[in-house]
């Protein structure tokens, strides 16, 4: 989160930061959900980011580490990913109708069935996005993990 932070701040995309450290689009990708690097990748991300190599990883401790996310922002990208996988959602439905509407015709029980029924889950996510049903949250998140280390709230 911490090299997606740095790279955001930049304006860079994934693969402009690839090309700058000489990694794969796919490492960042890896490095950016929080998977861990080695040290040849950390220490080309952190030249290249012009920060030390502790502030990437997070193993390791830094006193006063400002590039580290905050709460809040660790929330709102979270957030913004969630609406970037609902929007993603719309757009897959929106081609579903209209390709099959103008391959099967739209006056066929398959189209209105298929469109029903997968609006019922468009909507039921853009809900949860919004966070209006807030079923399966942050909160039953937190809950589920309490119970599985086994302290109860």
């Amino acid at each position: 989160m911490i090299i997606r932070k740095l790279r955001l701040q930049r304006g860079w995309t994934q693969e402009h930061l690839a090309e700058l450290t000489g990694l794969s689009v796919r490492s960042i990708q890896r490095l950016e959900r929080g998977q861990a690097g080695s040290l040849e990748t950390l220490n080309a991300l952190a030249a290249v980011f012009e920060v030390e190599r502790s502030v990437l990883n997070p193993g390791e401790s830094v006193m006063n580490n400002e590039s580290a996310l905050t709460s809040e922002e660790a929330k709102a990208m979270e957030y913004v990913k969630g609406l970037r996988d609902f929007y993603a959602h719309v757009f897959m439905y929106l081609t579903f109708v209209v390709v099959f509407g103008f391959a099967f015709g739209f006056d066929r029980p398959l189209i209105y069935w298929g469109a029903l029924g997968w609006g019922a889950g468009l909507a039921i996510h853009g809900l949860t996005v919004h966070e209006v049903i807030k079923f399966l949250g942050p909160a039953w998140e937190k809950k589920q993990i309490e119970k599985r280390l086994g302290r109860q709230l």
